[in-house]
């Protein structure tokens, strides 16, 4: 029985699985902002390409 105890204790104090929880969503929420980013940019970009090559 206070093994257990022992295992659940430790098990509660044991925050490298919380840790990876947080770096996995902060990546996740890098990766969202990227490709806003990435996918706004290639909106005007083929926007000014279609002008580009409208007026040639």
């Amino acid at each position: 029985m206070q093994n257990i105890i022992a295992q659940a204790k430790r098990f509660v104090r044991d925050e490298d699985g919380v840790t990876a929880i947080e770096y996995g969503l902060i990546a996740a929420l890098i990766a969202v902002v990227i490709i806003g980013a990435v996918k706004t940019v290639g909106e005007k970009l083929d926007s000014v390409f279609t002008t580009i090559g409208n007026d040639l």
